[in-house]
């Protein structure tokens, strides 16, 4: 699924850098503990976290995260805008629940990492 799908599915506002047209993704993860982030391949994956600080960055850029959909209305500053343009990670910001966000995108074909 394309990121700009992705965003409308979950009422999202794309921030951040946005990654690439064409980057597909076909698995989804929900985590606010980043070292859970970092025990899996991270292939075509969009991470949905609550977690919204410059930590959440440099994991999803450690892990090779392309995506990063911010759920709780959570809204990034602007040193962590700053640092997905440089990473080139696609942020986008949603109002629904980290639950309503991982449902949608199950029952949209998105599977889940493992």
């Amino acid at each position: 699924m394309k990121i700009k799908e992705l965003a409308k599915l979950v009422d999202g506002q794309i921030t951040g850098a946005f990654a690439d047209d064409n980057y597909e993704v076909e698995k989804a993860f929900a985590s606010d503990l980043m070292s859970d982030v970092l025990r899996f391949s991270m292939d075509e994956t969009v991470l949905i976290t609550g977690l919204c600080n410059n930590q959440t960055l440099r994991t999803a850029e450690m892990a090779d995260l392309r995506v990063v959909i911010l759920g709780r209305a959570k809204e990034p500053d602007e040193e962590m805008l700053k640092l997905a343009k440089e990473a080139v990670i696609t942020i986008i910001k949603s109002q629904y629940s980290i639950f309503k966000i991982s449902g949608i995108l199950y029952g949209a074909g998105i599977k889940p990492l493992y």
